[in-house]
């Protein structure tokens, strides 16, 4: 119970628990999206190379990973609203592609932001701690409690996101209304695709570099993280704060084992038995409301 182990448990928790919340949006409509690992690498190329390639001031930078991750978002939701391609296909379809542009731009080789002054601080600087030096809460997790509320208030205040329960929960229903499903389900994603480049940024940021080989197995561990947070993955209910808290029950739970000293092919072993736990406890959650 450190403050120490505590602040690294929510600095590891930041990039996760943004990715976990971009799929939050797609399962409450019913969908899933596998891309979101790959997309996050995606985007933080992207940076890269608008900063590091092309030289470009920060904000610029900036706006050019959120706005790839958006576009690439919009892409597949055409292909899932548009085209008819089921969500898992889609999904799995870009998260290659994305895979293999990331490597393709980047060269193979990672791109360091040694020369844009204040990127490393988007991460690991901390905004709180100037403001209250007992509290260096890191700019990562401040960021992630930031998407969260923006997201949470998305979901129960506007109508994008009780289009989006109502998507998941009976979407022939929403078409039958004369409301433009296709249409708002390729948003969801879109908005989805741009939360996943702030996943991006802040994974870039902490490691000062754009890893282009990173990113595969994020998708897991943010639909385990979703799952265990209570939204059912055949669509229709979810909220952030159940999100939030499955991230965090996932990063505690690794954060023991390492304390523990248990090896990482074993940690890997617990992680993929929870995510098969939390799925059954869901089958059985809809058994009883049946």
């Amino acid at each position: 119970m450190q403050t120490s182990n505590i602040i690294a448990i929510l600095q590891a928790t930041s990039v996760n628990g943004v990715l976990a919340i971009a799929a939050t949006l797609v399962i409450i409509t019913g969908g899933i999206d596998l891309s979101v690992g790959t997309l996050m690498t995606f985007t933080a190329v992207i940076a890269g190379v608008v900063l590091t390639y092309a030289g470009m001031p920060l904000p610029i930078g900036i706006i050019a990973a959120i706005a790839a991750g958006a576009g690439c978002g919009l892409i597949s939701g055409t292909l899932v609203a548009k085209m008819k391609v089921p969500p898992f296909i889609a999904t799995l379809g870009m998260m290659l592609i994305l895979k293999g542009l990331s490597l393709v731009i980047s060269g193979t080789k990672p791109i360091y932001f040694n020369d844009t002054p204040g990127f490393d601080q988007i991460s690991t600087g901390s905004l709180v701690g100037k403001i209250i030096p007992a509290v260096p809460l890191p700019n990562g997790v401040l960021i992630l409690f930031l998407v969260a509320l923006a997201i949470g208030y998305v979901l129960n205040r506007t109508v994008l996101g009780r289009y989006c329960f109502a998507l998941g929960s009976n979407e022939e229903a929403v078409r039958l209304s004369g409301v433009n499903a296709d249409g708002w389900k390729m948003a969801i994603y879109a908005l989805a695709g741009g939360i996943c480049g702030i996943a991006g940024l802040i994974i870039a940021s902490r490691l000062n570099s754009a890893q282009p080989a990173l990113g595969l197995g994020y998708e897991l561990d943010a639909i385990a993280a979703v799952v265990i947070g209570g939204t059912s993955l055949a669509g229709g209910r979810g909220s952030v704060l159940g999100t939030i808290i499955g991230a965090l029950i996932m990063s505690v739970l690794l954060n023991g084992l390492r304390i523990m000293s248990v090896a990482q092919e074993w940690q890997t072993v617990v992680t993929g038995s929870i995510i098969i736990l939390a799925v059954y406890a869901d089958m059985m959650r809809r058994r009883k409301m049946g």
